[in-house]
């Protein structure tokens, strides 16, 4: 394998997220690959951790007007932007792709693998929580010529890898194609178990529609004996300090260390999205915090009901309520080093150690080695 030339391709890069962490891992795997996106926009710190110091080579969209902050208005360009990046001279690409970074143009002697963090969700199960807007509006007329492209670039994956069971599944709805599970890596070693718990919830997320910050808001709202405290940026932060009542801290963005600190003593962790994954909600096991989630998607799987937290079975007010009064009725069961031994099944370790295996597996099948 030390002979055959890797590049890496990720959708963009903006920031220090979920996904950035994956490719994060596939650059300590392959350090000598060149890395391909439609943008890269990092700050040094970002860049240094991410891609190891690297510039990705970037799409045309990165010269566009306003692309650092609104490179996803330009969605509809993606597929044609992403086609034009040359990996011609490559054997191996890893993709890490939850819009269109699978779609590059392939060649029939190139291997190609795609981790998917999800199919497409502007044109297919969040359709309508994302196509809102200007950008919104834009998009649904190419919403068609899309879906047919991104099943069309289906077809130019090898080997699919899955973040969880609940994308392994959307990957045979949606592509018709099956997929090895490997859950993403998160930095379990990281965080710790604080012994100085007090007697606050936390919810931590982005502020975006999907995540349901507003529900676990009106959840506490009605449950003024119980404060909850929450952490994180975005668009419905003003409307989340809006209808938030006195026993409601929304603090908005904090810092890694001061959001460990926050995961650590907290009495519980709630969350309320469907996730793909959800590393946030791993990250609060590590500090040996139950986490009380909605039992679908990502945290379904990673969340042990009566072990690890409470898994509620409806996105609803009353749903939550009853598990909140679950938990408090049971909160003497849960031993946070327990919790915290779970965590370490998604570690970064374990992460790379799995992809190294998958991928020397299907590098050696391909080229006959």
């Amino acid at each position: 394998m030390s002979d055959l030339k890797t590049a890496i391709v990720h959708e963009w890069f903006v920031g220090y997220a979920g996904s950035e962490r994956v490719v994060e891992s596939f650059t300590n795997i392959f350090p000598d690959a060149d890395v391909f996106s439609l943008v890269d926009f990092l700050n040094a710190d970002e860049r240094s951790i991410i891609l190891n110091g690297k510039q990705a080579h970037t799409s045309f969209i990165q010269k566009l007007p306003f692309a650092r902050k609104k490179h996803r208005n330009y969605l509809p360009l993606f597929p044609k932007a992403i086609e034009k990046l040359d990996l011609s001279g490559y054997d191996i690409i890893v993709s890490s792709s939850h819009a269109v970074a699978k779609g590059f143009k392939k060649k029939d002697n190139q291997l190609h693998i795609t981790y998917c963090h999800s199919p497409m969700r502007y044109i297919w199960d969040q359709a309508d929580q994302y196509l809102s807007g200007t950008k919104g509006l834009i998009a649904k007329i190419f919403i068609k010529y899309l879906r047919n492209w991104d099943l069309r670039s289906a077809g130019n994956v090898d080997y699919f890898i899955a973040n969880s069971n609940h994308i392994a599944e959307k990957i045979k709805r949606i592509y018709d194609r099956e997929s090895k599970v490997i859950y993403p890596p998160v930095d379990v070693d990281k965080f710790g178990v604080s012994e100085n718990k007090e007697s606050y919830y936390l919810t931590a997320s982005r502020m975006v529609p999907y995540k349901r910050n507003d529900l676990i808001v009106d959840v506490f709202n009605s449950m003024p004996d119980k404060k909850l405290v929450v952490i994180g940026k975005g668009s419905e932060l003003k409307k989340i300090k809006s209808i938030a009542k006195e026993n409601i801290q929304v603090m908005g963005y904090q810092s890694p260390e001061v959001l460990k600190d926050y995961m650590q003593k907290a009495k519980a962790f709630v969350f309320a999205a469907e996730e793909d994954f959800g590393i946030i909600v791993v990250e609060a096991m590590s500090c040996g915090t139950p986490v009380i989630a909605w039992n679908n998607g990502g945290t379904a799987e990673t969340v042990i009901d009566g072990k690890t937290g409470i898994l509620f079975d409806k996105q609803t007010k009353d749903s939550i309520i009853s598990a909140v009064k679950k938990f408090e009725n049971s909160e003497n069961n849960f031993d946070a080093n327990s919790i915290r031994e779970h965590s370490k099944k998604f570690s970064r370790k374990k992460f790379e150690n799995n992809i190294r295996i998958f991928v020397d597996e299907k590098v050696k099948l391909f080229f006959n080695t």
